[in-house]
């Protein structure tokens, strides 16, 4: 019964592939990146780099906002757990377990980690959704923060300070560059989003989808809210946590205030932006979001002669350009700009170029 107008309605978000001017599109994405990843130069690789960190996290909050229905302020908290988790664990089990397959034991242990929290952080969403529910993850991004900057967990944190993080040992090749993580990354992100694809297509996927349109008629028809909100939770935070992971390995030094509220309110950006429930939305998301204050930064370069003066008016233009994007998409088109892409590929689809 659920299966029913539910699988017509998300047919063509399961087929990702489902024309051919879609697949020419990954596919041709896949040469890009590869050609990307040799002739590209440092300072692209870097926001490459952002942009792959930044599509994980994402991942993470559509499937539980876009797909599930439950809203959160709280994800950059899990973000942070996963990056402190990854670089605590091998501070710890640095000699214990060899160096060269450390990599794969901290990483899992990391993302556990962070699901477990994400249960818990979850448990408010059993009695309470929508605003309410928004604002207890927004209390428990507050309180992660808050204990991660404490003295007492300094030894393990470095509290305000920081801490350094350590480089990305896979099977003995150490991952120094920010060349050579953008491939970890870029790896890591497609694989990512290929899992949350498919996550969809499945019975649980199905019960996200079910609880997002109508949660008591989906307790009427067997399934359980307390297990599947709770599921969605950890899943969610686990992505958030394998963003933080690459986050650690890619930065040399992480800070409690890399994850305060503007990550958190970032992630959900990204995802209005891209479009909620589908599965390219954070693709397109993290694009725009990573990719607008680069766009401002060269027009206001150009509009001032370069002038050093002109850099304290760039971050106002930032807040005010983000802060309008969102009330456009809120407005305009809600299901964000994949939306658009599905309207044009389908268009495209039909003439002039249909096959008869």
């Amino acid at each position: 019964m659920i299966n029913g107008n539910l699988k017509a309605t998300y047919a063509s978000d399961e087929r990702v592939l489902n024309n051919s001017y879609k697949q020419a599109f990954v596919y041709g994405m896949m040469v890009v990146l590869a050609l990307f990843a040799a002739f590209a130069n440092d300072y692209m690789i870097l926001i490459a780099c952002k942009m792959g960190i930044l599509l994980i996290a994402v991942v993470g909050v559509n499937i539980l906002t876009g797909y599930t229905g439950l809203v959160s302020l709280g994800h950059g908290a899990f973000v942070a757990i996963g990056a402190y988790a990854v670089t605590i664990l091998d501070n710890g089990l640095a000699g214990i377990i060899p160096e060269q397959i450390l990599f794969f034991v901290i990483v899992p242990l990391a993302v556990a980690i962070t699901a477990l929290i994400g249960i818990l952080v979850g448990l408010p969403s059993l009695r309470v959704k929508g605003l309410y529910l928004a604002v207890a993850t927004l209390a428990a991004n507050f309180i992660v923060i808050f204990l991660i900057e404490q003295d007492a967990f300094a030894p393990w944190t470095g509290g305000v300070v920081g801490v350094d993080t350590p480089d990305a040992n896979l099977l003995g090749w150490v991952l120094d560059t920010n060349r050579e993580m953008f491939i970890l990354i870029a790896v890591v992100a497609f694989v990512s989003l290929l899992a949350a694809q498919n996550l969809i297509r499945t019975r649980i996927g199905r019960a996200f989808i079910a609880i997002r349109d109508r949660d008591y008629s989906a307790e009427i028809l067997g399934i359980s809210l307390l297990r599947y909100k709770l599921t969605s939770f950890a899943l969610s935070a686990a992505y958030c946590g394998l963003a933080g992971a690459m986050f650690a390995f890619f930065y040399s030094r992480i800070l409690p205030e890399q994850f305060e509220l503007d990550l958190s309110l970032e992630l959900v950006a990204a995802l209005i932006v891209g479009g909620m429930g589908r599965t390219m939305g954070p693709v397109f998301g993290v694009m725009v979001i990573v990719m607008m204050p680069e766009v401002i930064k060269v027009f206001a370069a150009y509009f001032t002669g370069g002038d050093a003066s002109s850099a304290r008016y760039i971050s106002p233009l930032q807040e005010i350009a983000f802060g309008l994007l969102l009330v456009f998409f809120l407005l305009k088109e809600p299901l964000g700009i994949n939306q658009i892409t599905d309207r044009i590929l389908r268009a495209a689809n039909r003439w002039p170029f249909a096959r008869g």
